[in-house]
């Protein structure tokens, strides 16, 4: 009989043991799988939309109520007119019952067909602040189109045709051409980021348990032996297995984020698919790292959870990379998921060259190569007695 090469009986024997250990079932299929459905069905709508605002009306006029209706018919708003004074109005919003108060002042249409100038107060709960900047975008279009219609009748009152009227009433028109998320998505923006986070937490983690746990029962020389003392097969049998089923995931999230949520490629498909490979690879590569340099099972899954969710509030998804000041932009560079967002944004919605992304794949490899450092560290604590049992 053949014997099998030993980085297959390695597999072999790391499939054996996801099957058998619900831990590493949860943390390799059945937890992603579960968050992103999860992710998919909060952002389904991408856009949000009918959200509480409360109308103020003090004026009570035929202009006030055609304020209101225009409120009302934009996306982003649900007007409701119950609150009768401001003070209430506050305390709905301070309770969280509204997002907005729009104020519309007594004598409002009086000063207006006096040719007056009348002013409309909206308070918005910039606690939010993308949820804000749209209820502020969407609500203060609808009322300039308003008071544009306003002063278009006045001006074709004064004899003037609809040509004169419309250049005394915009003088410089603004094009305003989005190029990437034209749609203003929530979908674009926060799946974006949620579900590659959900990726690398995953993968990081659940490499870091898989390679821990031999660590922590002291079943390190057993693993090694099945590899023939080989640390290259022991670590490549065990850690293939894994690599197979997120990369498997990580096509998931692409027909989820593609297909389902309808985010655009405009630029090659075949980079993003070799960015997430690398993405991948180079955090099994720092759960090596952080095992290595700890020596410590659930110390390095705490420094790796935490070391995953900055890489999102560095990254430069939700603040600008540019607008960090130098140390921020330094702690931004120490995270794969940094250069991978460049690549994903780059091949998605802004449709880069392909060249674009190879620079960013390269930094990458760094941290595979600084996993690969700590290999020979990794073999000491498997094989010394004085490491096992360290949780």
């Amino acid at each position: 009989m053949i014997k099998k090469h030993p980085v297959i009986q390695v597999m072999q024997r790391e499939w054996n043991r996801i099957k058998s250990k619900w831990v590493l079932l949860m943390v390799t299929f059945v937890g992603p799988l579960i968050a992103f459905l999860l992710v998919m069905s909060i952002f389904s709508t991408n856009v949000p939309h009918d959200l509480p605002v409360a109308v103020v009306d003090m004026d009570h006029s035929a202009l006030s109520r055609t304020i209101n209706r225009w409120t009302d018919a934009t996306a982003i708003a649900e007007s409701d007119r119950s609150y009768i004074n401001l003070e209430d109005a506050r305390n709905a919003m301070e309770e969280g019952k509204v997002d907005a108060v729009l104020y519309i002042p007594e004598g409002t249409e009086k000063a207006i067909i006096k040719g007056e100038s009348s002013t409309i107060v909206l308070f918005l709960n910039n606690a939010n602040v993308v949820k804000a900047g749209l209820m502020n975008s969407g609500i203060r279009k609808a009322l300039s189109t308003l008071s544009s219609g306003i002063k278009f009748k006045k001006q074709l009152q004064q004899a003037r045709n609809q040509k004169e009227a419309m250049v005394r009433i915009m003088p410089i028109k603004i094009n305003s051409v989005v190029l990437f998320n034209p749609f203003i998505s929530y979908s674009y923006f926060l799946t974006l980021g949620l579900m590659p986070i959900i990726l690398i937490v995953f993968t990081l983690l659940g490499t870091t348990h898989a390679i821990g746990s031999e660590l922590l029962r002291g079943s390190g020389p057993k693993w090694l032996a099945v590899a023939d003392g080989n640390i290259i097969f022991a670590l490549t049998g065990k850690v293939l297995p894994y690599t197979f089923i997120f990369t498997i995931l990580a096509m998931m999230m692409n027909v989820i984020l593609i297909q389902q949520l309808g985010l655009p490629i405009h630029g090659k498909l075949h980079i993003i698919l070799v960015s997430e490979f690398i993405l991948i690879v180079s955090y099994q590569f720092l759960a090596i790292f952080f095992l290595g340099l700890f020596s410590n099972l659930r110390l390095s899954l705490s420094i790796g959870s935490a070391y995953c969710m900055l890489a999102l509030t560095y990254s430069g998804l939700t603040f600008p990379e540019s607008g960090m000041p130098a140390f921020g932009q330094a702690i931004a560079g120490i995270f794969p998921f940094t250069y991978w967002l460049k690549i994903f944004i780059g091949q998605t919605l802004r449709g880069e060259p392909a060249a674009y992304g190879i620079y960013p794949m390269y930094i990458m490899f760094a941290f595979i190569v600084l996993g690969i450092m700590f290999i020979p560290r990794l073999k000491h604590l498997l094989e010394n007695e004085n490491h096992w049992g360290k949780y």
